[in-house]
């Protein structure tokens, strides 16, 4: 290898105890995302993004720097960044990652967390005319969820921000066309977690596609009724699934709290 490519991992001085309790624990949550993430094998290199506004400061939001592997990523090493500047690669984020989150940020206040990736049977799913079906239980519970943004190319420019506030609009996911997905939530582990149904429920609709036979689909009726069962589930029950995850991470690799 030509020694003038070669990478060393930057440094990253401890934050904890330099910036707000709130906002170290975000960090901490934020950065097991990316590893979580990683473990499931959705994304394996440096691209895509995850988000967290930082707590105090709804104008910011932390996303990783763009050099670092999702496996590399820590609480400390976290960028913040201002949603209404126009950053770059310069300021040591993903300009494509920068134009997303912040266009979410700015148009959903109520979202604090947005998990992005480019895992392929979301990709698979976004292409196909009717979108995401509601065939297994994970699909179900994103019934009427899920929006749909047709495909620009690379999101670096400014303008697209618009038009992607529009496809989100209310919804907490979005399969962006061609592309990949974004699930969105009022914390990281409720971001995390509308990830999982997705790429189950994306999984599942191919693969019932591929085997050809006929499909039994639930009536809207019965749809609309696990929805607002699983809404109720998350606000009660449901919750006790992120510290579990952290656990689970702590025994794989802890040094994401670092």
């Amino acid at each position: 290898m030509d020694g003038n490519l070669r990478f060393e991992m930057p440094l990253y001085p401890s934050m904890e105890g330099e910036v707000s309790p709130e906002e170290w624990e975000t960090r901490v949550d934020l950065a097991a995302c990316y590893r979580l993430v990683t473990a499931n094998g959705w994304n394996p290199g440096i691209y895509n993004h995850i988000s967290a506004r930082v707590p105090g400061e709804p104008d910011y939001f932390l996303m990783k720097p763009h050099v670092l592997l999702w496996s590399e990523v820590t609480a400390s090493s976290l960028v913040k960044v201002n949603m209404h500047e126009e950053l770059d690669e310069s300021a040591g984020v993903n300009r494509p990652g920068f134009v997303l989150h912040s266009g979410i940020m700015r148009a959903r206040p109520d979202v604090n967390a947005a998990v992005h990736i480019h895992e392929e049977a979301s990709i698979a799913v976004s292409m196909m005319k009717d979108g995401l079906l509601p065939l297994c239980q994970d699909a179900i519970f994103l019934y009427g969820r899920v929006g749909y943004h047709d495909y620009y190319g690379i999101t670096e420019n400014a303008e697209e921000r618009e038009l992607i506030a529009k496809a989100i609009a209310d919804k907490p996911v979005l399969l962006m066309r061609s592309h990949g997905s974004v699930t969105m939530g009022a914390s990281v582990g409720e971001a995390f977690r509308l990830t999982e149904h997705l790429v189950k429920g994306c999984q599942i609709q191919i693969d019932l596609m591929a085997s050809g036979a006929e499909l039994i689909v639930p009536s809207e009726e019965t749809c609309k009724s696990a929805v607002a069962q699983h809404l109720s589930h998350r606000k009660g029950r449901g919750t006790a699934d992120w510290p579990a995850n952290l656990r689970r991470l702590d025994k794989i690799d802890p040094s994401y709290r670092d």
